[in-house]
C-alpha cells in the first residue's frame, strides 16, 4: 500500500471483459488497491471501486467500475478494504449494507503491536454482522504490478468464518498466489506485524557474525601490530587494510560454517544420551538449528570476500617491494634459492584444498536457494547439505592446516603467549569432525539410525504419557 507506483491507467486485462464470471469491490484507489484491482481484471473478475471522489478516477485500471461506497457495496459480496485503520470510520454508517459481506482487510501499521488489537479484530468489532478476513497484506503493490515473477507469492489468510476464508483464498489462486491458511482472525495480529520485521531470522546470525569478526580483528591487531610497534618500535599499521582483514574473513568464515554443523552433531549426542527422539531439544539448540542456513550463507559471504582480498595481494605494493628486495639481496650475495620438493607439495596441496572447498561452500550456497531447494528431492537435498557439507568442511579444515604445517611448533608464533588467528578458526571445525567421525562408526550409527525410526530405550512412562510430557522433534 505504500511506495510510488507507476500509471497504471494504461494497462489492458489480458482476458476479454465479457468473460468475467464475479465481481469483487475495492475501497481505496491508492497504490495497493489500483494495483490489485488490475490483476482482478487480469483474472476476469468485474471490479468495482468504491470513492468518496473522483480526484483519481484516470489513474484506475481501464475495464473498472467506479462508484461510490454504498452502490459499490451494493453490488458485490466480497469487499476489499484497501484503506488505512484511521480511514474505518465511514463504514459504520454502511453496516446495514455490509451485513453478511466478506470484507477483506489489506491493511498494515507502521510500528510493530501499534494498537492493542489488530486493525481485522478492530474491523470486526466495528461491524459485528459483517464477515472479516485478514489477507493481501503482505503482497506489495509493486509484487501485484509485477505479475510476482520477482516477488514472494505467498499469501497469509486468517479469519472465523471457514466459508468465507476458503473463498478468499480461491481469489488468492485464481491472482497466480499462494494462499496459507494462518487459522482464525487472532492469527491478524502476526500477520500484520510479519510486514514489518527486518531479516528476523537473518538478526542472530548477524549479530554472532559482526561479534566474531570484532573479536578476530582486535586480537590479531593487538598479536600483529600493536605487539610488533611495542617489542620492536615497528609500525606495520597499513597491513590492517589487506593483510589482517585477509586474515579475519577466512578465520570468521571457519568459525561459521563448523558452527552450522556443530548444533546437528549435538542433538544425536542428546539422543543417544536420551535413548529417544521424542524429547524436545533445549531452547538454545533449537534456535541455533533454525538459523543454521542463514549462518552458512553469512559463512560463504566471507569466503568470497578472502577470495577477492586474495587475489589483490600479487598487486599490493608492500607485497612487490618485498618480492623485488628479496630478489636484489639474492643477486647481490651471489645466491641461489633452493627448491624445496616438501614446499612445493605443500603449497599446492595448500591452493588445491581452498580452490576444492570454495567449490563446494559454493555450491551449499546455490542449493540453499528456495528455487533450487525445491527442485530436489529431501534425499537429494540432505546429501548436498550434509554430506557434502561435511566434505566441505573437512576441505576448508585441511586447507588451514596445510597454511599453519608446522608454525604451532615455534615458540615464536606464539606473540605474548597468544597463538595465532588461524589456530583459534580449527577449535570448533576440528570438534566438529571427530565427533562426527564417531558418529559414523558402524555401531554408533546403527544406534542412532534406531532411535531416528523411533525406537526407544530404558522406557519408564506410558506410551500414553509420552506426547503428554514431550514434543516430537
Amino acid at each position: 500500500m505504500d511506495g510510488d507506483m507507476a500509471d497504471v491507467s494504461n494497462m489492458v486485462p489480458l482476458k476479454d471483459i465479457s468473460a468475467k464470471c464475479d465481481r469483487v469491490c475495492i475501497f481505496g484507489t491508492g497504490d495497493f488497491g489500483r494495483s490489485l484491482g488490475y490483476r482482478f481484471l487480469q483474472a476476469g473478475y468485474n471490479v468495482v471501486y468504491g470513492s468518496r471522489g473522483q480526484s483519481n478516477y484516470g489513474l484506475l485500471p481501464k475495464g473498472s467500475e467506479v462508484l461510490g461506497h454504498a452502490e459499490a457495496a451494493e453490488k458485490c459480496d466480497i469487499i476489499i478494504l484497501a484503506i488505512h485503520r484511521e480511514q474505518y470510520g465511514f463504514l459504520s454508517s454502511l453496516s446495514h449494507i455490509l451485513e453478511r459481506k466478506v470484507l477483506v482487510d489489506v491493511s498494515n501499521n507502521l510500528k510493530m503491536n501499534q494498537y492493542p488489537e489488530s486493525n481485522a479484530q478492530y474491523l470486526a468489532q466495528l461491524l459485528p454482522k459483517a464477515i472479516v478476513v485478514k489477507a493481501f497484506n503482505t503482497v506489495s503493490a509493486w509484487a501485484l504490478q509485477s505479475g510476482t515473477l520477482d516477488a514472494s507469492r505467498q499469501v497469509f489468510v486468517c479469519g472465523d468464518d471457514a466459508e468465507s476464508k476458503e473463498r478468499v483464498m480461491d481469489i488468492a489462486r485464481r491472482l497466480g498466489l499462494t494462499p496459507l491458511d494462518q487459522g482464525y482472525l487472532l492469527a491478524a495480529t502476526e500477520l500484520e506485524n510479519y510486514p514489518l520485521q527486518l531479516f528476523p531470522l537473518w538478526r542472530l546470525p548477524f549479530y554472532i557474525a559482526v561479534g566474531l569478526t570484532a573479536f578476530i580483528f582486535f586480537y590479531s591487531v593487538l598479536t600483529d601490530v600493536i605487539y610488533r610497534y611495542v617489542t620492536e618500535h615497528v609500525d606495520i599499521s597499513f597491513r590492517i587494510a589487506v593483510s589482517l582483514a585477509n586474515r579475519v574473513f577466512p578465520v570468521v568464515s571457519l568459525i561459521l560454517l563448523g558452527s552450522v554443523y556443530l548444533p546437528g552433531v549435538i542433538a544425536a549426542y542428546l539422543q543417544l544420551h536420551r535413548k529417544t527422539k521424542y524429547r524436545r531439544f533445549p531452547s538454545w539448540l533449537d534456535r541455533w538449528m533454525l538459523c543454521r542456513k542463514q549462518l552458512g550463507l553469512v559463512a560463504l559471504g566471507f569466503a568470497f570476500l578472502h577470495v577477492f582480498y586474495t587475489l589483490i595481494i600479487p598487486n599490493r605494493y608492500y607485497v612487490q617491494n618485498k618480492r623485488n628486495n628479496f630478489i636484489l639481496s639474492k643477486i647481490k650475495n651471489n645466491e641461489t634459492f633452493q627448491f624445496d620438493t616438501t614446499v612445493a607439495w605443500r603449497h599446492d596441496m595448500y591452493m588445491s584444498l581452498g580452490i576444492l572447498g570454495f567449490g563446494l561452500y559454493v555450491l551449499l550456497g546455490i542449493t540453499s536457494l528456495p528455487s533450487v531447494s525445491n527442485a530436489v528431492n529431501w534425499r537429494e537435498f540432505r546429501f548436498v547439505q550434509s554430506k557434502l557439507g561435511f566434505v566441505t568442511l573437512m576441505l576448508c579444515t585441511g586447507h588451514v592446516l596445510l597454511y599453519g604445517w608446522n608454525k604451532f611448533l615455534y615458540s615464536s608464533r606464539y606473540n605474548w603467549y597468544l597463538p595465532p588467528a588461524y589456530m583459534l578458526s580449527l577449535v570448533i571445525p576440528c570438534t566438529v569432525l571427530v565427533l562426527k567421525f564417531f558418529l559414523m562408526t558402524p555401531c554408533i550409527d546403527r544406534k542412532l539410525t534406531k532411535i531416528r525410526q523411533g525406537w526407544e530405550g530404558n522406557v519408564k512412562h506410558k506410551p500414553s504419557q509420552r506426547y503428554k510430557d514431550s514434543s516430537l522433534v
